[in-house]
């Protein structure tokens, strides 16, 4: 549960960090929305190595599948954007696959 609160966090920080450059470089935003930008992205990189996995690559595999998600809840409450069917199924095909390679057993 740690692991799914951490991907969680380290998945709005990359956002918020990214949508400060988007906000820089194509709405025309003020350079004074890079500083909070890069230290969203330095929380966002510091809450990964946070998570409870041996390696790094699948530590990453998985948070993918939280990333897409939280992506389009972005999408919908920041941006006024409303997910179609398609962004559903997708995001639902991801989770499963992030939960694949978070919770099942792998060969040590």
């Amino acid at each position: 549960m740690q692991s799914i609160i951490l991907y969680i966090g380290a998945a709005l920080a990359e956002i918020a960090g990214c949508f400060a450059f988007w906000a820089w470089l194509r709405m025309g935003k003020s350079p004074v929305w890079l500083v909070p930008g890069c230290g969203a992205l330095v929380l966002f990189a510091w809450l990964l190595t946070r998570v409870d996995a041996s390696e790094a690559g699948r530590a990453y595999a998985a948070y993918g599948g939280i990333y897409i998600v939280s992506a389009l809840l972005w999408l919908w409450g920041a941006e006024g954007v409303r997910p179609d069917r398609w962004d559903l199924i997708g995001a639902a095909l991801c989770l499963c696959g992030a939960g694949v390679i978070l919770f099942l057993p792998h060969r040590v």
